[in-house]
């Protein structure tokens, strides 16, 4: 079985245009939660957005939970 491709996964999915502007909106949150002394880095915590649209960031949208909790929830 042969690795993955990940020049193809960038290419079909992680460089569309909609999902960088996601990708760059959930670093966005990350550094919110960071500056608001809620998260820290290395901390091996998510920031999650309660209403699952990674647009919204607002401080109320957000939560930091363990990696588990959060990257279950949205598989």
């Amino acid at each position: 079985m042969a690795g993955r491709d990940y020049a193809k996964e960038y290419a079909n999915y992680q460089g569309k245009p909609e999902q960088i502007k996601k990708r760059a909106s959930r670093n966005k949150a990350r550094n919110l939660a960071i500056k608001n002394n809620k998260a820290s880095k290395g901390d091996g915590k998510d920031v999650h957005h309660k209403d699952g649209n990674p647009l919204n960031n607002s401080l109320a949208n957000l939560k930091i939970t363990t990696k588990k909790f959060n990257r279950s929830r949205n598989a």
